[in-house]
Order: structure tokens, then sequence, then C-alpha cells
């Protein structure tokens, strides 16, 4: 790894929180939005995190294999995907425009499987991830400003 190899990992943190952020507060701002623009309620979007790796220098004959994927170089997206997993809450409301006319539901609202509270724990996560990350590029800054202030 280079010299700025540590902020160059730490880069890829940021950036990736940033994008956590940004659909979080998408998410928030939709929890009440019954129909988008296909006709159904909204869905909780979710950011997917992968390792960015590269080849490594030296290989540590102690590391068992499931681990030896290389040196580390930060996070990266790889897709924003829709939470299918749980199901729209459902609130009874018969004056809603968009409530069930018919059927076992009838009444009921189909409301975004965003559960806000969640919301915000995933938003101080992230928050507090990215404030890690500027603590690693100061530390890194100030370790850069040490070595050249000994070299002077």
């Amino acid at each position: 790894m280079g010299l700025f190899g540590s902020i160059n990992t730490a880069s890829t943190g940021l950036t990736a929180q940033r994008m956590r952020l940004d659909v979080i507060s998408n998410n928030i701002a939709n929890a009440d939005t019954t129909r988008d623009a296909d006709g159904t309620p909204f869905r909780r979007s979710r950011v997917i995190f992968r390792p960015r790796v590269s080849q490594p220098y030296w290989k540590s004959p102690f590391l068992p294999k499931t681990l030896d994927n290389g040196i580390g170089e930060g996070v990266r997206v790889v897709k924003i995907e829709e939470d299918t997993d749980s199901d729209p809450r459902m609130v009874y409301d018969p004056t809603h425009p968009d409530a069930v006319k018919t059927g076992k539901w009838a009444g009921y609202v189909e409301y975004p499987n965003v559960n806000i509270v969640e919301e915000m724990v995933d938003m101080i996560s992230a928050s507090r991830s990215y404030e890690a990350n500027i603590a690693v590029i100061e530390g890194s800054k100030s370790m850069f400003m040490r070595a050249i202030d000994i070299g002077r």
C-alpha cells in the first residue's frame, strides 16, 4: 500500500456511506407514499456493499485460505435493492383513496414497509461510519505532516 493508500481506502468508505445516507433519507421521505409510478406502495431500499481488493503483495502462510483474498482497498457499492422480504404495513382507513376495495383486506391501505425507527438507527450508523472514515483521513494527514517535520 502506497503513501496515500489509507486516504484512498477511507475515501471509498466516505463515498459508500454517503450513498447509504442518501438511500436512507429517500426511505424516510417516502415512508407514507401509498402509490408510486406503477401504482404500488413504495418499497424500502437498501445498499449492498462489497470489499474492494487487489492482488496481495505477500501471502501469509498462516492465513486460512478462506480469508486470503488480497489486500483491502476499501468498499464499493454493488447495488441498491428493494426490500421485498417484508410485507407492507396495513392500516385500516376505508376513507383513503388507495384503500383495498374487496376481499379480506377491504378498507385497509398498504403503506410502505419503512420503519422510521430502523431507518434512524441505520442513519446514525452510517453517520458514525462516515465520521470514522474522516478520522482516518485526519490521522493520515497528521502522520504525513509529522513525517515532513521530522525530515526538515
